[in-house]
C-alpha cells in the first residue's frame, strides 16, 4: 500500500486448549531443539473449557524492537495481544498474562495453550500457508506441549529421527468429535506446585536411569500401537492407558 493510501490494522483471535499426555514421553533427546526420546499421545480440546484466548487489537503507544513472550508459570494459560498496521512505526508486539481457572505445574500442560495459540495466531495474521503440522514444529520450540495443543481430540506427537527436528510434529489421529460420550475427570488434590519441575526431572532421568531408555525403546512404541486401534476401533483393554 502506498503511504496516502487509508491506515489499516489487521487483527486475529484465537482460542486453544490445554491437553493431557495419555502416553507420556520423559526425556529429550535434545534439550534445545525440546525433540523428546519418545513419541507421545495425547488428548486435547476436551479441555477447551479451561482454554486460552487471545485477540489481536491496536496498541499504537507500545513498541518493542523484540518479540518476548510473558508467561506467568503461576496460571495454566496467557492471554496474548497483537497486531499488525501500517501506522506502526516499527514492529512491534504487546504482550499480556491473563489469569485462568486451574494453577501450573498440575500435569495439564500449563504452557501449552500459551504457546499454541501465540504460533497459530501468527500464522493467521501473516497470512502463512503452513498447516497444522509444520506449525507445531514451531510451537515445540517455545514448549514441547504447546505442539499438541494445535490439534482438537487425540493428538500423535511423532518423536522423529531428523537432528534438525523437522519431522517432529503433531499428528491429528481423530478430532473432538470422535467421541462424544468421551469425559475426562480431573481431581487436583493439591493446589501446591510439584517439587521438581518436569524439564528438570526428564534432564536427570535420562542421564541416570536404564529403565527410561528401555521404556521409550521397547515399552512406549507397543504400547502407541495399542493406543492408536484401540482410538481408532473404539476398544479400550484395561491396563491400556499409561
Amino acid at each position: 500500500m502506498g503511504e496516502n493510501s487509508e491506515k489499516w490494522i489487521l487483527m486475529v483471535t484465537a482460542q486453544t486448549a490445554t491437553n493431557i499426555a495419555v502416553i507420556q514421553y520423559w526425556g529429550k533427546r535434545d534439550e534445545s531443539l525440546i525433540l523428546p526420546i519418545n513419541t507421545e499421545l495425547n488428548i486435547s480440546d476436551i479441555l477447551s473449557h479451561i482454554g486460552d484466548g487471545l485477540t489481536v487489537r491496536e496498541r499504537p503507544t507500545l513498541s518493542y524492537q523484540h518479540i518476548s513472550v510473558i508467561l506467568d508459570p503461576c496460571h495454566l494459560c496467557t492471554t496474548t495481544t497483537v497486531a499488525v498496521s501500517n501506522s506502526f512505526q516499527q514492529d512491534c508486539m504487546w504482550l499480556n498474562g491473563k489469569e485462568i481457572s486451574l494453577s501450573g505445574a498440575t500435569g495439564l500442560a500449563s504452557s501449552a495453550a500459551g504457546f499454541a495459540c501465540l504460533v497459530f495466531s501468527l500464522a493467521k495474521l501473516m497470512n502463512l500457508k503452513e498447516d497444522h503440522g509444520q506449525l507445531s514444529a514451531i510451537a515445540r520450540q517455545g514448549s514441547g506441549s504447546a505442539c499438541r495443543s494445535l490439534f482438537g481430540g487425540f493428538v500423535k506427537w511423532d518423536m522423529g529421527k531428523e537432528s534438525d527436528g523437522s519431522d517432529s510434529v503433531a499428528i491429528l489421529l481423530v478430532d473432538e468429535n470422535h467421541r462424544d460420550e468421551l469425559v475426562i475427570v480431573i481431581a487436583v488434590v493439591s493446589s501446591r506446585q510439584k517439587e521438581t519441575s518436569s524439564t528438570s526431572g526428564m534432564r536427570d532421568i535420562v542421564v541416570t536411569s536404564l529403565l527410561i531408555q528401555y521404556r521409550a525403546k521397547e515399552v512406549v512404541p507397543k504400547r502407541i500401537i495399542q493406543m492408536e486401534e484401540a482410538i481408532f476401533f473404539d476398544i479400550y483393554p484395561i491396563g491400556l492407558f499409561g
